[in-house]
């Protein structure tokens, strides 16, 4: 089992930034990829950007150059540096591990809200 504990979600204004980050606790050694969805009112769960333990991203395309995925592997940790955020960047952040084996793990998420 991997628990995943999230922080770093807030209020901020457009145009500013914010880090969320999120550590993987328990049986660590099985992921293999670390990265964040997101889910914004009426809407569906989307990926916004992955890593996995060598390093390789995946980001969707309406965030490209805005943020940018990391990952400490010592830590069990993945961040998400978030910038230039926007009202429709508001939304539940998740974050989530994927197992070798292809097992998801979720996070309990936390909410950006990007006000105008």
């Amino acid at each position: 089992q991997v628990q995943l504990v999230e922080s770093g979600g807030g209020l901020v204004q457009a145009g500013g930034s914010l880090r969320l980050s999120c550590a993987a606790s328990g049986s660590t050694y099985t992921i293999n990829a670390m990265g964040w969805y997101r889910q914004a009112p009426g809407k569906q769960r989307e990926l916004v950007a992955s890593i996995t333990r060598g390093g390789t991203t995946t980001y969707a395309d309406s965030v490209k150059g805005q943020f940018t995925v990391s990952r400490d592997n010592a830590k069990n940790t993945v961040y998400l540096q978030m910038s230039s955020l926007k009202p429709e960047d508001t939304a539940v952040y998740y974050c989530n591990a994927l197992s070798l084996v292809g097992r998801a793990y979720w996070g309990q998420g936390t909410q950006v809200t990007v006000s105008s």
